[in-house]
């Protein structure tokens, strides 16, 4: 494992573990939880469409925290399922989905094509690092490679909105996802050769 992703680790524990602890004594699944937190993303794609870029990108952030919470809420209370791990999957990827339409929304309603452009770029890309890891995993291979994945895009946008700085956060996470969708093809043709 990376030394990113083993920061990334230890910090989910440390902020996680004392929500986990509570969150398995009220009974509720983690399949609730991916589904909430897949709500709030919703809320803040809305709230993107509408300009409150400074609340969106806080929104985002508690979103983040139920996407950090579910899988943990699973393996504490021994309810990890295959179902849940589609489930969680396919809704973290509707959610980045539809943070970046909401921004190409927000950009198309000023004419800002070019940003709308680099948004559906981010999508694409963004997109791409998920289904190399899922295509790798689905033929038994080592599929998490690469340094920029989900929670860091998440954390990126959600700072470029809350600073007023998405056009070049976009770019950033454009091109560390292009350098991750290159990180992870490499590490599929080294582990085919």
């Amino acid at each position: 494992m990376s030394g990113m992703a083993n920061l990334r680790k230890e910090i989910a524990l440390k902020v996680t573990n004392p929500i986990i602890n509570l969150l398995a004594k009220t009974g509720l699944t983690p399949n609730m939880v991916t589904v909430t937190g897949f709500i709030v993303t919703l809320v803040a794609a809305g709230i993107i469409v509408n300009g409150n870029l400074l609340l969106a990108g806080i929104v985002m952030l508690l979103a983040g925290v139920f996407d950090m919470l579910d899988g943990a809420l699973a393996r504490r209370t021994g309810k990890v399922t295959r179902f849940g791990a589609v489930l969680d999957s396919t809704l973290d990827r509707v959610s980045e989905a539809a943070i970046l339409i909401g921004v190409c929304a927000f950009y198309s309603q000023s004419g800002q094509t070019p940003a709308v452009v680099l948004a559906v770029v981010t999508l694409t890309l963004s997109l791409l690092v998920s289904y190399i890891r899922a295509r790798a995993e689905a033929m038994g291979l080592e599929g998490k490679e690469g340094f920029f994945t989900r929670p860091e895009r998440v954390v990126a946008l959600a700072i470029g909105m809350m600073f007023n700085i998405l056009v070049p956060v976009l770019v950033l996470v454009s091109v560390l996802s292009l350098i991750t969708v290159i990180q992870r093809l490499a590490n599929v043709y080294r582990q085919t050769k």
